[in-house]
């Protein structure tokens, strides 16, 4: 009897020791009134287990106390170093971005490198691997402490692991992205679309943090959506939900590359923008350029990208009518525009959204900028990273 007894006290301490690092490894540094809130433990429990995993140097005081109210404020405590280490992969066109934090959610490292827009699959993947090395060698950390690696790639990531159709990065089309990048690499990957980690990484740290409907959209070579319903991530059934870029906003339009006609990146991705502004400013060869000319009065840039924003804000207008989102958050290279392109979003909402919908939405810029991708693929890793009891 008393042996069942004390192996049924061990077993919950063991749930609970669970559930308290996964709740730290998913929201960062928190104190115990909100640890025993969100886990469900009793307070006295929270309190048992965390003096001890501070005894065995698992988790540490975090730096900042926790938010005020009647009495001392509550200090907050996180996963030390020991815990382990993510990595965060974002692989663009022309650009690759590495970043390593540890499970306090704090950034040890981030590396950037460009890229030829011609590598296939296995150029990337040895690129990746390499500079997974130095990032990891610049926050002096081991390949022993990765616990998970996270990673986006522009194009629809199935559920089978395998990319699909992506005109943005054509040589990884048909590839099992996640395998091909475990064998290399030697960790755990997961891979996911980079508007779905924009979203993941907005409502976990930036402009999106405490809204439980909302939608990032990352507007550059090409244009796609991650969605945000009641607080996660929705995917679709094949996980291939928010390709907002292949809407068709004119029937009558020019042929796009997924075979349809009149699509919304034939009027607002990057390609089309280029080719708005080249006839007056044959110099200009990138959409980077399009935004800084605007931001520096240039007219026909700021025409170009607030003709951009009126397309953009008619499809998006359905996304509302269909979605209901308190947010929309706007990033990519093109969301730098900032006000030059929301503001003429917004009107085009309010004309093509139903009252209720244009009322509920807020249009904002990315608060994580152009690393919204990178954080979103940090943030997937911390959600696949297992802390041992």
């Amino acid at each position: 009897m008393t042996q069942r007894l004390e192996a049924s006290t061990s077993s919950r301490r063991r749930d609970g020791r669970t559930r308290l690092l996964g709740e730290l490894v998913s929201r960062g540094p928190a104190t115990r009134a909100e640890l025993a809130r969100t886990t469900g433990l009793a307070p006295s429990t929270v309190t048992s287990l965390v003096a001890a995993l501070l005894k065995e140097g698992v988790v540490r005081p975090a730096d900042s106390p926790g938010p005020a109210g009647v009495g001392r404020p509550g200090q907050r405590i996180c996963l030390g170093r020991r815990a382990g280490v993510v990595v965060g992969v974002d692989l663009g066109r022309r650009h690759l971005k590495v970043a390593v934090a540890d499970l306090s959610h704090e950034l040890l490292a981030r590396t950037e490198v460009s890229k030829s827009a011609d590598h296939g699959a296995a150029e990337d993947i040895e690129l990746i691997r390499k500079q997974v090395e130095a990032t990891l060698a610049a926050a002096e950390v081991t390949r022993d402490e990765v616990l998970a690696l996270g990673m986006g790639l522009p194009g629809p990531v199935h559920t089978s692991g395998e990319i699909g159709d992506s005109a943005i990065l054509p040589g990884w089309i048909g590839v099992q992205a996640g395998h091909s990048l475990e064998e290399a690499l030697g960790m755990a990957v997961t891979v996911d679309n980079d508007a779905n980690l924009g979203a993941l990484s907005e409502s976990t740290w930036g402009a999106g943090s405490g809204v439980r409907d909302l939608v990032f959209l990352k507007v550059a070579t090409g244009i796609g959506a991650g969605l945000v319903i009641h607080g996660r991530v929705f995917r679709g059934a094949g996980n291939t939900a928010g390709e907002i870029g292949h809407t068709v906003i004119d029937p009558g339009g020019p042929v796009c590359r997924c075979g349809n006609r009149g699509c919304l990146e034939m009027y607002a991705g990057s390609a089309a923008i280029l080719a708005a502004v080249q006839p007056t400013h044959p110099e200009i060869a990138d959409l980077a350029t399009v935004v800084r000319r605007a931001e520096q009065g240039d007219g026909g840039c700021r025409l170009v990208i607030a003709d951009a924003g009126r397309a953009i804000g008619s499809a998006l207008a359905t996304v509302c009518n269909i979605v209901n989102p308190a947010r929309v958050i706007v990033g990519g290279t093109l969301g730098e525009a900032g006000e030059l392109l929301l503001e003429p979003m917004r009107v085009a909402v309010l004309r093509g959204a139903v009252r209720s919908a244009a009322q509920d939405v807020e249009i904002v810029g990315a608060s994580l900028g152009s690393d919204s991708e990178l954080m979103g693929a940090v943030a997937l890793a911390l959600g696949h990273a297992e802390v041992t009891p």
